[in-house]
């Protein structure tokens, strides 16, 4: 799986506030049975602004999606629908992101 893919959420409760799912998982850990994803919430779905620098907000197909980083998490490789996307554009927007919610920077 390469980093900064976008994929299909399969979780029926949460699949149309978040629609999908971005690894940003190292490819050199492919190995792994787990990876590690951003949700993309749909814009209209964040009840106030987001903060830009922690949630930037990425395009697919002419739709608006909130990156919340502060959500991160762990999930296995399998439950990752079909992918959708390479998001490898938005790779310095991602990395700025993970980073302050790291290290507040």
């Amino acid at each position: 799986m390469a980093q900064f893919r976008v994929y299909e959420n399969t979780n029926r409760a949460t699949k149309q506030r978040v629609p999908y799912l971005l690894d940003i998982q190292s490819d050199l850990l492919d190995d792994l049975q787990t990876t590690v994803v951003i949700p993309l919430y749909v814009k209209s779905a964040i009840g106030k602004a987001a903060m830009t620098k922690l949630c930037p907000v990425l395009a697919i197909e002419n739709n608006e999606f909130v990156a919340l980083t502060s959500q991160l998490s762990s999930v296995e490789r399998k439950v990752l629908g079909t992918e959708i996307g390479d998001f490898s554009n938005y790779r310095t927007e991602i990395i700025a992101a993970v980073d302050f919610l790291i290290s507040g920077i």
